[in-house]
């Protein structure tokens, strides 16, 4: 949780992360902000399907029709959050030349939309309105 508090400060002092240890190679560093802007248009995307499907579905009914926007905007936030604090994570790792951070995100991502896609097909199947 410490090492979770000192990343977010990083967040905002990219400068401090620079302190630590040697400048990697540029392709890494290039490299991890590639990776960076890929999580921040996935995010954009869940956070877009989220005002869709709240905007774009009134006859689904209220309780589906909000949960599935919920979830499509929380998966959004998260991405967009996780994208900047690995970002941080992988640019110490390279600088101290130590393995880049593991994470289970991606992991927990991927079945928050499938479970999203799964409710999606029930509610297509079962129509509309009910």
């Amino acid at each position: 949780m410490i090492d979770f508090v000192r990343n977010v400060r990083l967040w905002f002092a990219p400068e401090q992360v620079r302190e630590e240890g040697s400048t990697p190679d540029y392709r890494f560093s290039l490299a991890n902000e590639r990776t960076f802007l890929a999580w921040l248009r996935t995010a954009l995307a869940l956070i877009g399907g989220g005002f869709a499907v709240d905007q774009f579905l009134p006859d689904l009914r209220w309780g589906w029709r909000v949960g599935l926007a919920l979830a499509l905007l929380a998966a959004g936030v998260l991405c967009s959050l996780r994208a900047v604090n690995h970002w941080v994570r992988c640019e110490r790792a390279m600088r101290r030349g130590e393995d880049l951070p593991t994470s289970r995100f991606p992991a927990l991502l991927g079945v928050v939309v499938a479970v999203v896609a799964v409710a999606m097909v029930v509610v297509v199947l079962a129509g509309w309105e009910g």
